[in-house]
């Protein structure tokens, strides 16, 4: 399971090792009621959720930090050199053998732009969905077409 800085927080206030104050302190800025609390652990933990709940795995980044703008405007950068560089190959006849690295280039860039997105940036979300059971009406014995052949 993920360690989260909230939940080694809280083994610390157990163990002994941090005291309330400081982790009262340490989470000063967390507009968390006592009831969305409740509400959250009940739902995710000890409660089954309701066919079609949307809920969040994990908590995303979302995009905020310098480090993913700049891997963007470096994937885009590389996107564009390296595809202007085909569309430049293709119109002065170059080796298929170059063509191609400039291709796969352009896709290796868009595939590690897209799993960085897809990691970082897109939310992590889960749909909850329940087995039904299958219910199978009885025939009606009346209803029957008696084919001939």
């Amino acid at each position: 399971m993920k360690e989260d800085k909230l939940l080694n927080l809280l083994r610390e206030v157990k163990s002994g090792t941090v005291s309330i104050e400081d982790a009262r302190t340490a989470l000063e800025g967390v507009s968390l009621t006592e009831d969305q609390y409740t509400s959250a652990v009940e739902h995710g933990v000890f409660g089954k959720p309701k066919l079609g709940t949307v809920v969040r795995a994990t908590i995303s980044p979302s995009a905020e930090s310098g480090l993913m703008v700049l891997f963007f405007i470096w994937g885009i950068f590389w996107t564009t050199y390296w595809a202007f560089t085909l569309t430049y190959g293709l119109l002065n006849g170059w080796d298929q053998q170059q063509l191609a690295f400039h291709l796969g280039a352009v896709l290796m860039t868009l595939i590690m732009m897209g799993i960085i997105y897809l990691r970082f940036v897109l939310p992590d979300l889960v749909v909850v969905k329940h087995r039904r059971n299958k219910f199978i009406p009885s025939k009606d014995t009346n209803s029957w077409k008696k084919y001939e052949s």
